[in-house]
């Protein structure tokens, strides 16, 4: 039944399962990969809910903007090489990573 459910739902089920067993971290690779962007910011609200119950989330993101509005902290990896870190927010207003990963500057 679950295989005639759209991409997005079906992101929304696999972190419902996940979310079942009460996990203390939640591992989440690409999960907004080929969705449409409606789809894209369902996925980043339940993120940014379940992030504010208190369940830690490791998120690995393409979407850079998306990611670090919904993180606490970032990290920008480069050949499998931590390249940049620090505060989400911070983050977001460094020319580097505008200019590199938000396409500002």
């Amino acid at each position: 039944m679950a295989g005639t459910l759209s991409g997005g739902e079906q992101q929304m089920l696999a972190m419902a399962r996940a979310l079942m067993s009460h996990p203390k971290l939640l591992l989440l690779d690409e999960p907004s990969m080929g969705l449409s962007p409606i789809m894209v910011e369902k996925i980043f609200e339940v993120i940014r809910n379940v992030s504010a119950q208190g369940i830690t989330i490791l998120l690995v993101e393409q979407n850079a903007k998306l990611a670090l509005e919904a993180a606490h902290r970032g990290y920008v990896m480069e050949s499998g090489l931590i390249t940049m870190q620090g505060q989400a927010k911070e983050m977001l207003s460094d020319p580097r990573v505008k200019a590199a990963y938000l396409g500002e500057g």
